[in-house]
């Protein structure tokens, strides 16, 4: 069963940095475009940040220069580290997985985690 479990989440203020991590269960893990999303209460999933198996990286114009994506292919696990975190920024984050190159929608990913909270005080 494939599973990917999200940490590093938790309460920061504003201005502050918080490192997430996935680790992931895939056996094939570098074969896999990885990604984090986050939604905020009443809004829809979001994708903050992509990486590629080859290691390219995607960000959504809001994080833009704060956030970095990366990944350990040997750990099987995905980083995203935030700087400059805002209020803007709380939202229960996910980690996600998938075959499909540079994909951008969620409906392209097959495995999720069961996200981290973030919140950030002003």
């Amino acid at each position: 069963q494939v599973q990917l479990v999200e940490s590093g989440g938790g309460l920061v203020q504003a201005g502050g940095s918080l490192r997430l991590s996935c680790a992931a269960s895939l056996r094939t893990f570098s074969n896999y475009s990885m990604a984090w999303f986050r939604q905020a209460p009443g809004e829809q999933r979001e994708l903050v940040a992509h990486i590629t198996s080859g290691g390219s990286t995607n960000y959504a114009d809001s994080v833009k220069g704060r956030f970095a994506i990366s990944r350990d292919n040997a750990k099987r696990t995905v980083l995203l580290q935030m700087n400059s975190l805002g209020p803007e920024d709380t939202a229960a984050y996910y980690c996600a997985a998938t075959l499909v190159p540079q994909a951008a929608e969620s409906r392209w990913y097959l495995y999720w985690g069961q996200g981290t909270l973030v919140t950030v005080s002003s």
